[in-house]
């Protein structure tokens, strides 16, 4: 098979949540052991860092990847989804996997995994750990799926565990309430493993606590620190930290909740210093100011044009509109252009109703089965008194934003991964 016929053979073969949503969902580890033992246990050949939460997972991901990168380790990373191409999800030192390691991967181990019907998680999960430990890196950088106790990525024994924060997201996997999703989150904290909390609030924390407490696990709270003393944005882009500990530096991701993500990853590299590696501030200021060139992060308050200006964002659940929403806000600029679509199991209202009055809307849905469809999305909108029209495609809906607009007007494309995806993949 090439290269595509392999994609397509993974995407329709094994269940993706990506692309169908809940019936991809697995709970339990029984297929990830399976293919864990038929590996030689990979994950255990390099040391790992484990991180979950809601939102900032991925910020905090790539971010940490990179200051580690600048500080000479080889890094493997991995994160999802992915945006343009599957191997963005499997990183060594901020390159993709190679096609020729997918294509073999597949062909030689389809024997094997056939049989067991993985989730595409659990295969892409297994591919990763294996080509981890092939290509004799130092350290993994390790992204939570989905939840945390039962995600597949939890076989793992890190040496450092960090959870970004909690809102009301996959609900139908993880619980109702703040407290039961923290529980399922808290699954990542191990025996006497350093965890990392980035954001608690009344619901959480005790949560945390007591897992840790358990675990016999040292629990630091990011908020609580103190590291981070003030952040301003940055003339020509990206956030302008000042802290305690490491000094002035740029931080290239201009998103305004990555001052959120920022005391998470500072706490997590004093940690990371406490058990032995070796992070010079230089190296701090280094990742923080080349997270994308790094990594390949992509969709993070993404400028992709100027004049007009465009801007990308894959924030796709009310906590992470909670932001985006502010900072569309405080844009300055003639007029705003919106192209918005969302997936049938977010929030989709509440997110609507933070949406900005005052802009053009173009309404959309994503190539996706989970998609809402574009007509209901401009229902929803006009319930709102938000004006605009619904397009069939991202590609048209940004066509038609671009044509409406003057070079001193705001065009922003997301409330959905998937959005973001379609629009980066057919429009720049």
């Amino acid at each position: 098979m090439t290269y595509e016929e392999t994609i397509e053979y993974l995407y329709n073969s094994v269940p993706m949540f990506q692309k169908v949503g809940a019936v991809a969902y697995k709970e339990g580890l029984y297929n990830t052991i399976k293919l864990d033992e038929h590996f030689g246990h990979p994950h255990k050949k390099y040391k790992t860092i484990h991180i979950a939460g809601t939102n900032g997972k991925g910020s905090c991901s790539h971010t940490i990847a990179a200051i580690l990168q600048a500080a000479g380790y080889k890094v493997g990373l991995y994160t999802s989804p992915h945006l343009k191409d599957f191997r963005e999800r499997i990183r060594v030192n901020g390159e993709c996997i190679s096609k020729e390691y997918v294509v073999d991967f597949v062909r030689n181990e389809r024997d094997f995994f056939e049989p067991l019907h993985p989730s595409f998680f659990e295969l892409t999960t297994a591919l990763a750990f294996k080509y981890f430990a092939e290509c004799c890196i130092d350290i993994a950088v390790v992204e939570v799926g989905l939840g945390g106790r039962l995600d597949c990525t939890n076989i793992i024994t890190p040496i450092l565990s960090i959870i970004t924060n909690i809102s009301l997201d996959h609900t139908q996997f993880l619980g109702n309430t703040l407290r039961e999703i923290a529980s399922e989150k808290a699954g990542i904290i191990k025996n006497g493993i350093p965890i990392i909390i980035g954001e608690s609030v009344e619901e959480t924390r005790p949560v945390f606590t007591a897992k840790a407490e358990e675990c016999g696990s040292r629990i630091t709270f990011a908020e609580e620190c103190g590291e981070m003393l003030a952040a301003r944005p940055a003339h020509k882009g990206g956030i302008t930290y000042a802290t305690e500990s490491f000094g002035t530096f740029h931080g290239e991701l201009g998103g305004i909740y990555q001052k959120k993500n920022t005391p998470t990853v500072l706490c997590a590299v004093k940690k990371l210093r406490e058990l032995g590696l070796k992070i010079s501030d230089t190296d701090v200021h280094k990742g923080f100011a080349s997270v994308s060139e790094s990594t390949g992060l992509l969709g993070r308050w993404q400028k992709v044009n100027d004049k007009p200006t465009v801007i990308c964002d894959t924030g796709h659940n009310v906590g992470g509109w909670i932001y985006l929403s502010r900072q569309l806000k405080a844009q300055k600029c003639r007029k705003m252009h919106i192209v918005f679509g969302m997936v049938d199991d977010k929030d989709v209202q509440t997110v609507m109703d933070l949406l900005p009055k005052d802009a053009a809307y173009y309404f959309t849905k994503a190539d996706n089965k989970r998609a809402v469809d574009e007509k209901e999305i401009m229902r929803l909108g006009s319930m709102r008194h938000l004006k605009g029209c619904c397009y069939p495609d991202v590609k048209s809906a940004y066509k038609e934003a671009v044509k409406s607009a003057t070079e001193d007007d705001f065009i922003f494309v997301g409330g959905s991964s998937y959005i973001v995806a379609d629009f980066l993949n057919d429009c720049v």
